[in-house]
């Protein structure tokens, strides 16, 4: 197990990022949201700051992850987790891949 949990490179950082971007992208599209109109619903001084994020740029601050999460209507626990999949993909490694076995 140690093997397979190898540091992450930054290309890989960066593919994470990517995607991660454009799943909080499609959540927000789902819920028929503009970036401003998210922006609004968490308080935010910058809409730009969706854009960041959207665009693999940025990173949710994890005591703003709920709020998150309720803005986009997602459970909490599943958003989280997503998060942490792309944000630090070791740590979920090591805590839910006996989960998919």
């Amino acid at each position: 197990m140690n093997a397979e949990l190898h540091k992450i490179t930054p290309e890989e950082n960066k593919e994470q990022r990517i995607a991660l971007g454009s799943w909080l992208k499609s959540l927000r599209e789902e819920r028929e949201l503009s970036q401003r109109e998210l922006a609004e619903l968490l308080s935010l001084d910058y809409y730009t700051f969706i854009s960041q994020l959207e665009t693999g740029r940025g990173k949710i601050p994890e005591q703003r992850f709920a709020q998150w999460a309720e803005a986009l209507g997602q459970d909490r626990r599943e958003f989280v987790k997503t998060l942490l999949k792309h944000y630090h993909p070791v740590t979920y490694k090591i805590l839910f891949d006996d989960e998919a076995a």
